[in-house]
């Protein structure tokens, strides 16, 4: 039986953004926060196989994807992007939610749930950045870790400017084959993969250097302030994870009462590179949230 599919569009701060809903089950919905900033959702369409009980609602953030992209710098700001979420949730009656985030979307996740909005009943972060600074600090430690002087190679383009060389995008490349997906998929993770990419979004909130943010965000840490957050909250990610396993350990410290989970065969993709798992992982987070809401 086919899944029923929702689509279209609610005004938000600076435009229109564009939404999809899938399934029509009875459970909570899951709304789905996309990483980047400025990537789409297409590449967590594996997520809808969580739609067999629930409603998965994804979105793309203003400015990319099927969404209206203002010519506007100063809309590009965790703030409004946090407003946004209040908005799409207004829109489509999401009175009460349990939310996924992935890579940079557990920042703006993150941010939201700091102001305390009524009917979040979970956060799941997969492959979480609460800290630039640390972020940055292990993917240069990651990078060092290339063969054949690749990381020199990388931050003497980034010094240079010549990120289009072939030399610089061959190291990239295996970077990404090591730490972001270690298997072949057609599941697109990288926002230069992504013909939605909002580029302006990313270079004004991140910067387009593999090595350091000049964005926005260049100093955002809300680590520190991780457990102010209420809602039952899930750690996810890769044993080979960009966002390491040793810094996801820390946030998970953090957060009193938050559950951990590392995927042993996974990267920064484990929706994708251990499906199964990452999936029956999510759904028993879920169901206990559930079952404890219930007694």
């Amino acid at each position: 039986m086919p899944v029923e599919v929702q689509e279209g569009y609610v005004a938000v701060t600076g435009g229109r953004v564009w939404y999809q809903i899938v399934g029509e089950g009875h459970a909570i919905p899951l709304l789905v926060l996309h990483g980047g900033p400025g990537v789409p959702h297409d590449y967590l369409a594996p997520l809808t196989e969580l739609a067999d009980e629930r409603p998965v609602v994804f979105y793309d953030p203003l400015g990319c994807g099927r969404s209206a992209r203002p010519d506007d710098v100063s809309l590009w700001r965790i703030d409004r992007f946090a407003e946004e979420i209040d908005q799409v949730r207004r829109a489509l009656g999401l009175e009460q939610v349990h939310i996924l985030a992935h890579s940079a979307g557990t920042m703006l996740a993150l941010e939201y749930l700091l102001g305390q909005p009524p009917g979040v009943l979970s956060l799941i972060q997969v492959g979480p950045i609460l800290s630039t600074f640390q972020f940055f600090a292990d993917t240069n430690r990651l990078y060092a870790t290339l063969p054949d002087g690749m990381y020199a190679a990388v931050q003497r383009h980034e010094a240079a400017g010549t990120m289009d060389s072939e030399e610089y995008q061959r190291a990239v490349k295996e970077y990404r084959r090591r730490y972001m997906m270690r298997i072949e998929s057609e599941a697109e993770t990288t926002e230069d993969n992504n013909e939605g990419f909002g580029v302006q979004v990313c270079e004004t909130m991140w910067g387009l250097y593999e090595l350091k943010a000049t964005g926005n965000l260049k100093t955002f840490d809300r680590s520190a302030r991780a457990h102010e957050v209420t809602a039952p909250m899930l750690f996810v990610c890769g044993r080979y994870d960009c966002c390491t396993p040793e810094e996801t350990a820390r946030y998970h410290q953090l957060v009193p009462g938050s559950e951990m989970v590392v995927l042993e065969q996974s990267a920064h993709s484990p929706f994708v590179e251990e499906p199964v798992a990452f999936f029956q992982i999510v759904l028993d987070f879920l169901g206990r949230v559930e079952a404890r809401r219930r007694q």
